[in-house]
């Protein structure tokens, strides 16, 4: 049980807390070091930044520490969290940009991966590798992109980013965020359009 500071089931019934309001509410126990009211909210939101998480790094296992990544960083950060926005979309902003510096810091091992030519690659797989392809659901055919890829894709058709952003974030030209974005389409569409003629 919360301290009465956040109990939530304290208001009248005919005085719903959005929320919203619920979330402010543990945020503010949890900033002064209430650890239930941060479990709380781990429980509300944890699900929804791994979504996200697992889309950008396609690894369940990496998707499961930058979890734990993000929720430690909010746990610290908490502090000075100004409710200016939802709770909800500063901690999956945060989550965000957590993956993304994991991504900045991993590539110099995938330079190979971030070029037009290992998109080339990716979509051109060999005939067992197409087989595999051809069943692949959408999230599952994004995970099979090169990261920075993927991490374009996310961020601008699913996360709404703009092109600006997310070449400040991944450390790229406009342009080639633009590219990255055309090419990750065109697999995609490629291999979803040749899992709908396998139906």
């Amino acid at each position: 049980m919360l301290s009465t500071a956040v109990d939530l089931h304290a208001a009248p019934a005919n005085d719903p807390i959005s929320p919203r309001d619920e979330d402010h509410a543990l945020v503010r126990a949890a900033g002064a070091g209430d650890v239930r009211a941060f479990e709380q909210l781990y429980r509300r939101h944890s699900s929804r930044v791994h979504a996200v998480l697992w889309r950008l790094c396609g690894h369940e296992a990496r998707a499961q520490d930058l979890v734990q990544d993000a929720f430690v960083k909010a746990w610290q950060a908490l502090p000075g969290f100004r409710f200016e926005s939802a709770f909800s979309t500063w901690l999956h902003r945060l989550a965000v940009n957590t993956a993304l510096m994991e991504l900045r810091a991993r590539s110099g091992g995938e330079a190979l991966e971030t070029d037009d030519e290992a998109l080339d690659t990716h979509a051109t797989p060999d005939s067992a590798g197409l087989r595999m392809a051809l069943r692949l659901d959408l999230e599952r055919a994004i995970a099979t992109l090169p990261p920075r890829a993927r991490a374009v894709l996310v961020l601008y058709d699913i996360e709404g980013w703009k092109h600006e952003e997310i070449a400040t974030e991944l450390g790229m030209a406009v342009g080639s965020s633009k590219a990255q974005l055309h090419r990750a389409r065109q697999l995609l569409r490629a291999r979803l359009g040749e899992d709908h003629e396998q139906d």
